[in-house]
């Protein structure tokens, strides 16, 4: 199969596509109808161990923000999700899953409070945009909802708060976890915040501007460059060990946020009206027939999961690797699957099976993995 994009106007560059592309990006994917880069170094085993050890910069404009704005526009929001917002406040970044009527997730994405009336959604690849039309539209909510030009960049790793400190002040340091701060670039007000999609440690800075991107890239990389930054992307063995889920892969319109632990992100007491409540209430006084779990797994490295691989115990199929990689850390492959009820337990025995036939012996892991 050919590894490539053949470019065309529906696949949106971003503002710091040239840079990436001087880099040296070795492959794009797409997210949002917009370019996501996906390698750099020369393997992502390298990309790993340089995340984990140094600082790196990602183009992930595909995050794209959806902008809700107007007097109704908190209703809006709290039906959207079954996370209660009603305590949030200006600097508040929220973890906020997106369900429709039977549940079923349709995003997962970070929601960053502005005012009491204008909230982001910052989206993992589906078209929240258009949802969130439809149901103002449909339920006659005094909003404007749009598509702001704020184009991400991400600051990962464990040098991200020292380098991101000489270029906005120590202040950056000061910003807590899923919270954001206002800082200046080149006379503007940007909002950075500490969050993005790696366990090591970073910052996002939500560009708004597109035409700043080269700058901020080019600042970023100077003030970096003492600490050995290098150009990077979501890295797979970094998530995977890290149990981070991808929505399209882990997630989907197929799941609900139960299955993935986040019922501490559900208000289920009725305290709170969103779509798909008495879906989810169900969900909790039945219980979950299936729950994300790891696999580790034997056998030389495993290839790219493009297709699920069914995890057995037995003749039964009890689940299905959705996300893959080898760990060298762990010195072993790991996967990302939900679980049947009865063979979850951690300890399990399994088997992963490829799709040419071959089965190789798992046990049944808890997240994170590392």
């Amino acid at each position: 199969m050919a590894d490539g994009l053949n470019m065309s106007r529906r696949i949106r560059r971003t503002p710091y596509t040239d840079r990436v592309e001087a880099a040296g990006v070795r492959g794009f994917s797409v997210v949002n109808h917009m370019l996501l880069p996906k390698a750099f170094q020369p393997s992502v085993e390298d990309d790993y161990w340089h995340l984990c050890d140094h600082v790196q910069m990602w183009d992930v404009s595909c995050q794209r923000q959806v902008e809700i704005e107007g007097p109704d526009a908190e209703q809006l929001v709290q039906w959207m999700t079954p996370r209660a917002i009603a305590k949030a406040k200006p600097g508040d970044c929220l973890y906020v899953p997106i369900t429709d009527t039977n549940g079923g997730i349709i995003n997962d994405p970070v929601l960053l409070k502005l005012t009491d009336d204008k909230f982001w959604l910052s989206i993992a690849d589906s078209d929240v945009l258009l949802y969130a039309k439809g149901l103002a539209i449909g339920a006659g909510l005094d909003v404007a909802i749009c598509e702001p030009d704020v184009s991400p960049l991400a600051v990962q790793g464990p040098k991200a708060e020292d380098l991101l400190a000489e270029l906005f002040g120590d202040d950056i340091r000061d910003v807590g976890f899923f919270k954001y701060g206002w800082f200046d670039f080149q006379g503007t007000p940007q909002l950075v915040a500490r969050s993005g999609y790696s366990r090591q440690g970073g910052f996002e800075i939500y560009l708004n501007g597109a035409r700043f991107g080269p700058a901020l890239w080019d600042a970023v990389w100077q003030a970096g460059e003492r600490h050995n930054i290098t150009p990077g992307c979501p890295n797979l063995i970094e998530r995977i060990e890290g149990g981070l889920f991808s929505y399209g892969n882990e997630m989907t319109r197929e799941t609900n946020p139960l299955e993935f632990g986040l019922g501490k992100f559900c208000t289920l007491d009725g305290s709170i009206d969103f779509i798909g409540r008495e879906a989810l209430q169900k969900v909790a006084r039945d219980g979950v027939a299936r729950e994300i779990r790891g696999v580790m797994f034997d056998g030389p490295a495993c290839p790219t999961c493009a297709i699920p691989w069914p995890v057995m115990v037995g003749a039964y199929q009890v689940g299905q690797i959705t996300s893959g990689i080898w760990s060298p850390r762990l010195q072993r492959n790991i996967g990302l699957s939900l679980i049947d009820r009865a063979h979850w337990d951690i300890g399990t025995p399994v088997e992963v099976q490829y799709h040419d036939g071959g089965r190789h012996a798992g046990v049944i892991s808890g997240l994170p993995f590392a």
